[in-house]
């Protein structure tokens, strides 16, 4: 199936139904009054979430969108049946955007997750509601309005824990296929990632994290080169970064410019994914002999003068992973731990402030 990630589609909310104007006619009641009824209220357009579907390919073919206009009013003060809500499935993870303001609607980051993109149109009245002392025939009655109509920017960025980043071939995607149940194209020649790889990594029965791959970054992709820089979005929602880097390119390229290349297109294209935890892993440790290797590691990590964690495995024969495994486990409930920790500070400091202010409140009428 092809993987979309971008897609325009245009959505219209229902016309609300006219108000009636209508008059009583029964035997003996010649003159028995309005009694015409309201319209009904346009149907509106939702977005809800869906976690079965991990892509946009449907909006490709299917851009327009339209609810439910309500019915007209009638008479005996009946009103008119209410348009139906229009209901869209996308993926968990999908950004909308107003297109004429560019303005985020909504974050939709949660299964069944409903989010309103078009209000249905106002109902018209009917001419019972015009009815007075001076006026007992009214011949009034309103229009229903018009629903909303929007063009819309769907953008899918992929929920994961973990995202994988590093150069065409830093073995990527060998590393999902050997820490989950993922099983991406691996081959040796660039580009073999054409789009996002999703893997879940279980720890234990109770303990898991999903990992993502996405394809390798060149120099000048924050440009246009290659693959990799429309991608990026993807690791926006990521905890951690894992900063893959081939120990011995077969191209004969410097590990470390090949890291710092990657690290000057993430500050071309964003600050704020530039300063995400990142962990360096140096793959491909079996194409060396072991002290070589472990030669070969020291020396990046030096010459880097990297100052976060760092792992040496080989994806290939998946030694190192379990470690790798079990320490992003843990960084990511160290994580989840200091969030919870700060919250519930921030809710302190909240309501001691309200506290306070109420102290100060009861202080200053006693006072009075």
């Amino acid at each position: 199936m092809q993987f979309v990630d971008e897609a325009n589609i245009h959505v219209e909310a229902g016309r609300g139904g006219n108000g009636a104007a209508s008059f009583r006619r029964e035997k003996f009641i010649p003159f028995g009054g309005p009694n015409g009824g309201d319209g009904g209220a346009g149907g509106s357009v939702y977005l809800v979430a869906n976690r079965n579907l991990n892509t946009l390919i449907d909006f490709r073919f299917i851009r327009n969108y339209k609810a439910q206009n309500g019915q007209g009013g009638m008479s005996q003060q009946k009103s008119g049946r209410a348009g139906e809500d229009l209901l869209i499935a996308v993926p968990v993870g999908t950004i909308v955007r107003d297109l004429d303001t560019q303005e985020i609607i909504g974050d939709l980051t949660e299964h069944e997750q409903k989010l309103l993109v078009a209000q249905g149109g106002r109902y018209g009245l009917g001419n019972v509601h015009f009815k007075s002392s001076r006026n007992r025939t009214p011949r009034q009655f309103t229009r229903g309005e018009d629903g909303d109509s929007r063009e819309l920017s769907l953008e899918l960025a992929v929920l994961a824990d973990v995202g994988l980043l590093g150069m065409p071939n830093a073995g990527k995607s060998s590393l999902i296929t050997a820490v989950s149940a993922a099983r991406p194209k691996v081959a040796d020649y660039p580009f073999t990632t054409l789009y996002p790889n999703l893997g879940v990594v279980r720890v234990s029965a109770e303990l898991s994290f999903v990992i993502a791959d996405i394809p390798g970054l060149i120099e000048g992709a924050s440009e246009g080169a290659g693959l990799g820089i429309q991608f990026l979005k993807h690791l926006s929602r990521t905890g951690l970064l894992l900063h893959v880097v081939d120990i011995a390119p077969i191209d004969g390229s410097d590990p470390v410019e090949n890291v710092r290349i990657i690290q000057r297109e993430l500050e071309k294209y964003s600050d704020a994914l530039l300063e995400k935890e990142r962990w360096l892993v140096m793959n491909k440790t079996d194409l060396l002999m072991e002290d070589e290797a472990q030669a070969v590691c020291d020396d990046i990590v030096k010459r880097l003068d990297w100052q976060g964690p760092y792992f040496s495995i080989s994806a290939a024969n998946r030694t190192g992973t379990d470690d790798l495994v079990k320490a992003i486990a843990q960084g990511l409930h160290d994580n989840k731990v200091a969030a919870q920790e700060a919250a519930d500070a921030e809710a302190y400091e909240a309501r001691k402030a309200l506290r306070d202010a109420e102290a100060s409140t009861e202080t200053h009428t006693t006072e009075s």
